[in-house]
C-alpha cells in the first residue's frame, strides 16, 4: 500500500509540474497572437487616451512576465479574471459549460465503455472469423473518419431524413433530465463512434496477446470452454491496458470535444472556447485550456495508478 502512495505521490508532483508549464504555454502563446487587445475591445477607431485607459484598466501597461504571475495567483485560488466581452466572472461563465460537457461525455461513456469491451472480447472469441474481420473493418472507417463529418452523417439520417432527433443541441440552463439526454444524443452518440474503435481494438489486441500464456493453454486443457478462458482468465490480466485506452479516451471525450459541440451547437466549454477565440476573450480561453490540460493530466495519472493497481508487477518493469 505504501508502494501505490509514493507512486500517486510522484505522479501527482509531476502533475504539478506539468501544469505550471502548461500555464506558462498558455499564456505566452496568447501574448504572442498578433494585434493589441486594447485595439480589439475598442474597435480601430480609438483615440490613443482611451486605449492607453483601457490598457490599464486590463493590466496591459504591466510586463507580461508579472501578469503571468497575477493571472497563476488568481488561478491557483479559482479566480480567472472577468470576461473582456460582457464584465461577468470567468468562474462563473464557465461552470455552467463545464457541467454540459461533463453531462455530454459521461452519457457518451456510459455507452461507449460497455459497447467497446463487449465488441473487443467478442472480437477475441471468434478470432478470423467473418465476425471479427466486419468488426475490425467497421472500426478502422470509424477512426479514419473526422468527428465532425461523422456528426453531419448523423444529422443528415436522424435529423433530416428520419426527424428522429433535432440537427442542433440547444439545451437551455434548467431543461428536465429527459430533454437533455433528447437533445444531447447525436452528438454523444458522435462521440461513442469516434472512442468505440480505439478501446474495442485495444481490448481485442490485449485478450489475444494472453491467449498464448502458460495458464491459457492449462485452461483449455483442461477443456474449459473458449468463453470462459476469455472473460474469467485472460481478461482480468488484460486490464492495465484495457484501463489505459479507456481512461485516455475518457479525457478525449472531455478535452476532444470542441468540433463535435461546434457542428451540434451544444453549450459547453468546447463551444465556448471557439466563441472566446473568435472574440480575442483571453481570460476565458486561457482558463478554458487550463482546464483541459488539469483535466488530461488527471485522467493519465489515473490510468497510471489504475493500470498498476490491477497488475503490481508494472511497479517493477525490470
Amino acid at each position: 500500500m505504501s508502494d501505490i502512495l509514493s507512486l500517486i505521490i510522484r505522479r501527482l508532483a509531476f502533475g504539478l509540474l506539468t501544469m505550471l508549464i502548461v500555464s506558462f504555454l498558455i499564456f505566452f502563446a496568447l501574448e504572442l497572437l498578433p494585434g493589441d487587445l486594447a485595439h480589439a475591445v475598442l474597435g480601430q477607431m480609438a483615440t490613443e487616451e482611451t486605449v492607453a485607459a483601457i490598457r490599464k484598466q486590463l493590466g496591459l501597461d504591466v510586463p507580461a512576465i508579472i501578469r503571468y504571475f497575477y493571472w497563476l495567483e488568481g488561478a491557483v485560488h479559482g479566480d480567472f479574471g472577468k470576461s473582456l466581452i460582457n464584465k461577468a466572472d470567468v468562474g462563473h461563465a464557465i461552470f455552467g459549460r463545464l457541467a454540459n460537457s461533463f453531462f455530454l461525455a459521461g452519457f457518451a461513456a456510459l455507452f461507449a465503455i460497455p459497447l467497446a469491451v463487449s465488441l473487443g472480447v467478442a472480437a477475441a472469441l471468434f478470432r478470423d472469423t467473418l465476425f471479427d474481420k466486419a468488426i475490425n473493418v467497421a472500426s478502422l472507417t470509424a477512426v479514419s473518419v473526422p468527428e465532425f463529418l461523422l456528426g453531419y452523417i448523423l444529422v443528415l439520417f436522424f435529423a433530416v431524413w428520419a426527424h428522429v432527433f433535432p440537427p442542433m443541441a440547444d439545451i437551455k440552463d434548467h431543461a428536465e433530465f429527459g430533454e437533455r439526454v433528447y437533445r444531447s444524443f447525436l452528438p454523444a452518440m458522435t462521440l461513442v463512434l469516434v472512442v468505440t474503435p480505439h478501446m474495442m481494438r485495444m481490448t481485442r489486441a490485449a485478450i489475444i496477446n494472453l491467449l498464448a500464456s502458460p495458464y491459457i493453454e492449462m485452461a483449455r486443457l483442461k477443456g474449459t470452454p473458449p468463453w470462459r478462458v476469455i472473460v474469467w482468465h485472460a481478461l482480468p490480466n488484460a486490464l492495465a491496458p484495457i484501463i489505459n485506452v479507456v481512461t485516455l479516451n475518457l479525457a478525449y471525450l472531455i478535452t476532444g470535444v470542441v468540433l463535435v459541440e461546434v457542428v451540434f451547437v451544444y453549450p459547453g466549454i468546447g463551444q465556448l472556447l471557439v466563441d472566446s477565440v473568435a472574440k480575442r476573450d483571453f481570460p476565458i480561453v486561457q482558463a478554458c485550456c487550463l482546464i483541459f490540460a488539469a483535466t488530461f493530466i488527471v485522467l493519465n495519472i489515473a490510468a497510471d495508478v489504475g493500470s498498476i493497481m490491477t497488475n503490481p508487477r508494472l511497479m517493477h518493469p525490470k
